[in-house]
């Protein structure tokens, strides 16, 4: 019966393929190694094997490159569909803005309230008096900088406040 029993041969050593640029790198490797031949033809066949070769793997890689851009669209797409079409969303968007345009008209008709109308006439009037108080300072502190070339004072606690001289041009005077 160990006759009948044949051996099978030891498998062959499996290898990895190549990949583009392994084969890219050993060609250019080969294009260097010099030969007993015409060393001009064969560095010429090399290069256009080597050349070849590269736009082999510029190829299959900008055919990658548009394969995915392709499937990136798509998958953008079914995104966009998934939150369209969900309900929950379009009904809390929808909630949003009932509840949007309700503040716009709170609002509103807090803007016209007495107390809203007082407050902003309050506001306004308090501008006014700061505006005249800063005009009256900076002609004070212009007459200061005049007499003594500093642009700093002393107050009366014993602090140094810094000012800056500014010129502005006002429009012509209607006759």
């Amino acid at each position: 019966m160990s006759d009948d029993i044949q051996k099978l041969d030891a498998p062959e050593e499996v290898t990895a393929l190549e990949s583009g640029d392994d084969l890219a790198t050993a060609a250019l490797a080969s294009t260097t190694s010099p030969s007993d031949e015409d060393e001009e033809t064969i560095a010429s066949n090399q290069l256009a094997e080597t050349l070849g070769h590269l736009q082999n793997v510029i190829e299959r890689n900008a055919d990658q490159l548009t394969q995915l851009g392709n499937d990136l669209k798509l998958k953008r797409e079914s995104l966009k569909n998934v939150f369209e079409n969900d309900t929950q969303l379009a009904e809390a968007t929808q909630e949003q803005q009932e509840t949007a345009q309700k503040v716009k008209e709170r609002k509103a008709k807090i803007q016209v309230s007495p107390e809203a109308t007082q407050l902003k006439t309050q506001i306004g009037e308090l501008n006014e008096q700061k505006k005249e108080i800063e005009e009256t300072l900076s002609n004070h502190l212009l007459n200061y900088y005049q007499l003594t070339q500093s642009t700093s004072f002393d107050t009366s606690d014993g602090d140094q406040w810094e000012f800056n001289i500014r010129a502005k041009v006002k429009g012509k005077k209607k006759q």
